[in-house]
C-alpha cells in the first residue's frame, strides 16, 4: 500500500512539473490538472467516466471514455512511442480512440 502511494505521488508530481514547463501553469494548477489526470485514469480502467476537456480550438468537449478491457476493440501495434503529454481513451458514444492533452482537462464526474 504504501509503495503504490508514493508511487501515484511520483506520478502527480511528474505530470505538474510537465505542465509547469510546457504550459507555463502555477504549480497550484499543475497540481490540481495533475490529480484530476491520475483520478481519471484510475477511474476509466473500471467504468465508464464522463469528463470534460478543452480542445485545440477551444471549445468544451463532453467525453464518455473508458480503459476497461471488456470494452476495449483488439489493437495492433503501431511502433509508436506514446506521447505522455497525450491521453488516450476509447470514446463509447463514436466507439473509437480518441486522445485529448493532459493538460487541457477540466472536470470528471464520479
Amino acid at each position: 500500500m504504501k509503495a503504490t502511494f508514493k508511487t501515484t505521488l511520483q506520478k502527480v508530481m511528474n505530470l505538474a512539473w510537465q505542465f509547469i514547463k510546457k504550459n507555463g501553469m502555477t504549480l497550484s494548477e499543475a497540481l490540481k490538472v495533475a490529480w484530476l489526470n491520475i483520478k481519471l485514469r484510475a477511474q476509466m480502467q473500471t467504468r465508464i467516466v464522463k469528463f470534460h476537456f478543452q480542445k485545440v480550438d477551444g471549445s468544451i468537449r463532453e467525453a464518455y471514455g473508458t480503459l476497461q478491457s471488456s470494452f476495449l476493440p483488439a489493437t495492433k501495434g503501431t511502433g509508436r512511442t506514446p506521447n505522455e503529454t497525450l491521453q488516450t481513451y476509447f470514446d463509447t458514444e463514436k466507439q473509437e480512440y480518441r486522445c485529448f492533452k493532459k493538460a487541457n482537462l477540466i472536470s470528471v464526474t464520479l
